[in-house]
Formats: structure tokens, C-alpha cells, sequence
């Protein structure tokens, strides 16, 4: 991947694109509804304090790239920080519908991918949502059908899949074509190499018909293309310095931040406790993950899949804003956004404040924070 620059200028493309990009800025989503969650577990700390809001309603993903809300509900470590404030959980199956809740008060706090964070905070002007924390990396691989490819050079003529024109693997991908010296049209997918847009829900039963030779996927898809046969031609962690990429950050409405900065404080101090969790006790946490998304999908994931996938996330405080930086760079390069500012997309104060406290080194915001 390119370097990225030490600030970004960017806004959103020309008006005709937005209803497209609306859709396409996704994370690494399934659909587009809500749901709820609320009552399912005891989500308020026993006997504790309530904060300056009666309650907290937090978006995610049931996704393993969210696993930090995933865990931190499941086992009632967000809400412990919470006290007598009580966790309103939401699930969501793609970028735009959570950041259409945030927008309209439905949540005030997300877990989402670069993508829609940098969508809608630049839709808004920088008016709506901040940064404040980063919950995963990595994650994201090139799964290809080894009896049709074998090298990166056997990937022209080939038909790869990305989850939807604009998100963050799509661009992953345009962009690791181009510098490979590749040309792909960005709209239509067509050129050296064929990207199609497949919803990831599809992706695996299209990769074992035959009708695709690969995919650039995030997990849990990728190690489900692998159980059907596939291979892992390249980890996207290996192209990013210090194999780090940020793929799910934390997001709150400036408002609600405004209005409710303990309340804030306090999840970013259930989200950290989580992490440090997680990567205390992996195998405890898998389970716990896993017994969140059976929970909410109804099925759980099998072990030769969710064993795989879990090995290649990494669960971090740090948002690893120079990466978000350097994305927003290559969808840019790609012709799928124009330049505008980005200044103010972070506020990580809090969360320093909060990594201070229990001894971790602080987080940097790579020059676009809060002015």
C-alpha cells in the first residue's frame, strides 16, 4: 500500500454519485436492517451509579470484526463501566443503515469500518460524528480457487469478488491493482482483472459454483471461501506497515459526545477492558463471539471457520488513524471520492485519557483531530 500522508483533503464525489456511494461505503455488512437486541441480556450493572444518561444505545455488526462489541455485551463488560446507565444494543447488517441510525438518534454510540466513518462524516461536513477509539485490525484476505490460480500472476482475466463497489475491500483491491500496474475500471469492475460486487452473504456458494475464481474479503467470508477449498494467496495485513490496518473503529454522534462525555468515557473504558480481554483469554473470547452471533444469526459459526478467522484479527485500542488516512487515499485514487478535510474525524482525548490511566501508551489521530 501507498504511504499516507500526514493529513488528508478530501470530500465525497460529485452529487450523481452519492446515492451509489450512500450504499456502497460499507464496512464488511450483510444487509441493510436493524435489530434490536434490547432486553436479551442484563445490561445494567447492578447497584451501580447512573451516569448523565438514562441509557446508551450502541450499533454494531454480528461480525467477527466487531467481536470488541460483540464480547464487551455478552459479557456484560460495557456495562459494567456504565453503572446504573443501561446498554440499548442494536445490530446492523451494513455501513449506511448505521450511520442513518446515528444520524437520526436511533444509536449514539457504533462500531463500524473506515468506509462508512469517512462517508458520513464527510455527507455531514464534519458535523456528525467523531472517532473516538479503534476496536479492530486486519482480517481481510485474497482467497482465490488454487486450481485456477496458483501465483498473483494467474489473477488477470480472472474473476474477482468484493462485497460492494465502494467499501472498504473494494478499494483495498482497486488500489493493490493499480500498483501492481494493473488497469480496472472503478464503476464497471471490467480490465486486466474482472472485480465483481457480491454480497459477502453469496459469495461463498458463487466461489464453489464455479462462476468466481477469488475473492478480497473480511472474515468470517474468507476463512468460509478457504473451508470450501480455497487459498490464501495474500493476508492484506502484509502491505500495511507493522502488518496493521484499521478495519472497525468507534464511532459517537458529536452531539451525544457533547451532551454525555461520561457516558462516552465509560464505554471506551468497557471497550478497552474488552480488548485487554480478548487478547488475555483468546479461546474464552472465540466462544464468547461465537455465542453472540448464534444468538443473534441464529447459527454459530463452525470451528474450522471461526478458528481460522479469529487468528487473523487483531483487537486494538488504537484506531490507527494514519491507515483510515491512507484508505480515504487510495478511494481518492480510484476516482471514487474527491479531495476535502478530514480535520476533526478524531477526538481520541478521552480514550488517551482513559490508556493513561491503566498505564498504555497513548493513541495518535495522524494529524486529523480535533483542532
Amino acid at each position: 500500500m501507498s504511504a499516507p500522508r500526514s493529513t488528508v483533503r478530501r470530500s465525497l464525489a460529485a452529487a450523481a454519485a452519492l446515492p451509489l456511494l450512500a450504499v456502497a461505503l460499507t464496512a464488511c455488512g450483510y444487509g441493510s436492517q436493524a435489530k434490536d437486541d434490547d432486553g436479551k441480556k442484563a445490561n445494567v450493572s447492578a447497584g451501580g451509579r447512573k451516569l448523565s444518561a438514562d441509557s446508551v444505545k450502541i450499533g454494531y455488526f454480528p461480525n467477527l470484526t466487531h467481536a470488541t462489541a460483540l464480547v464487551g455485551v455478552q459479557e456484560g463488560l460495557i456495562a459494567k463501566e456504565l453503572g446504573g446507565t443501561e446498554v440499548k444494543p442494536s445490530t446492523f447488517n451494513a455501513g449506511p443503515s448505521e450511520i442513518e441510525a446515528l444520524n437520526a438518534g436511533s444509536i449514539d454510540i457504533g462500531f463500524i469500518g473506515p468506509s462508512p466513518a469517512i462517508n458520513g462524516f464527510s455527507k455531514s461536513r464534519g458535523k456528525n460524528l467523531r472517532i473516538v477509539g479503534g476496536s479492530a485490525s486486519g482480517g481481510v484476505k485474497l482467497v482465490v480457487n488454487p486450481k485456477k490460480i496458483k501465483t498473483v500472476d494467474d489473477l488477470r482475466g480472472k474473476r474477482i469478488a468484493t462485497p460492494q463497489l465502494g467499501n472498504t475491500q473494494d478499494v483495498a483491491f482497486l488500489n493493490w491493482i493499480s500498483e501492481k500496474g494493473w488497469r480496472v475500471d472503478a464503476q464497471s469492475g471490467k480490465g486486466d482483472v474482472f472485480v465483481v460486487r457480491s454480497d459477502n452473504k453469496v459469495t461463498p456458494d458463487a466461489f464453489r459454483g464455479g462462476s468466481l475464481d477469488g475473492a478480497w474479503v473480511p472474515e468470517p467470508t474468507a476463512s468460509k471461501l478457504v473451508a470450501e477449498g480455497g487459498k490464501v494467496l495474500l493476508d492484506e495485513s502484509s502491505l500495511w506497515p507493522g502488518n496493521k490496518f484499521v478495519i472497525t473503529n468507534i464511532i459517537v454522534s458529536q452531539t451525544f459526545l457533547s451532551e454525555h462525555p461520561d457516558v462516552v468515557e465509560a464505554v471506551l473504558r468497557g471497550s478497552v477492558n474488552t480488548n485487554a480481554w480478548i487478547n488475555a483469554n483468546p479461546d474464552e473470547a472465540k466462544a464468547s463471539a461465537n455465542a453472540a452471533l448464534r444468538e443473534l444469526s441464529g447459527k454459530a459459526l463452525a470451528p474450522e471457520v471461526i478458528d481460522q478467522a479469529w487468528k487473523s484479527i487483531r483487537f486494538t485500542d488504537d484506531p490507527l488513524a494514519a491507515t483510515l488516512d491512507a484508505q480515504a487515499e487510495h478511494a481518492v485514487k480510484a476516482g471514487l471520492l474527491e479531495e476535502t478535510d478530514l480535520t476533526g474525524i478524531y477526538d481520541l482525548t478521552p480514550l488517551n485519557r482513559i490508556l493513561e490511566a491503566a498505564g498504555k501508551p497513548a493513541v495518535s489521530d495522524a494529524g486529523l483531530g480535533v483542532k
